[in-house]
C-alpha cells in the first residue's frame, strides 16, 4: 500500500497537497475531498443518484491519522469519513 511521505494542508487555498514516494505530489481541493467523502450518509447519497452538496468554501480544519488513511474534519461539521490512501490516491491525477 503507497503512504504519503507528507500532506500539506494550505488553508489559504483550500488543498489538501500528498506527497507520495518518488516526489510524485497530488493536489485535491477541499471542496473535492467533501464531494468524495466516504462515509456512509454520503455514499447512500451519490448511490440513490443524487450529489452531496458541498459549499464551495468548505475547509478542511482537522487530520486525524488512522494509519491505513486519514479521517478528515471539514467546515461544515462533517467528519465522518476515513479517507484510505488508495482511495486518496486515487481521487485525482499524481503529478511525477
Amino acid at each position: 500500500m503507497n503512504v504519503p511521505e507528507r500532506i500539506d494542508l494550505d488553508s489559504r487555498a483550500h488543498t489538501l497537497t500528498l506527497h507520495w514516494p518518488g516526489a510524485r505530489t497530488q493536489c485535491v481541493s477541499h471542496a473535492a475531498l467533501r464531494g468524495a467523502c466516504p462515509c456512509a450518509a454520503c455514499r447512500r447519497i451519490r448511490l440513490a443518484a443524487g450529489i452531496v452538496q458541498v459549499a464551495e468554501d468548505v475547509a478542511v480544519v482537522d487530520i486525524h491519522s488512522m494509519a491505513y488513511g486519514v479521517q478528515i474534519v471539514f467546515s461544515d461539521g462533517h467528519a465522518q469519513g476515513i479517507f484510505p490512501w488508495p482511495f486518496l490516491e486515487a481521487l485525482g491525477a499524481v503529478a511525477a
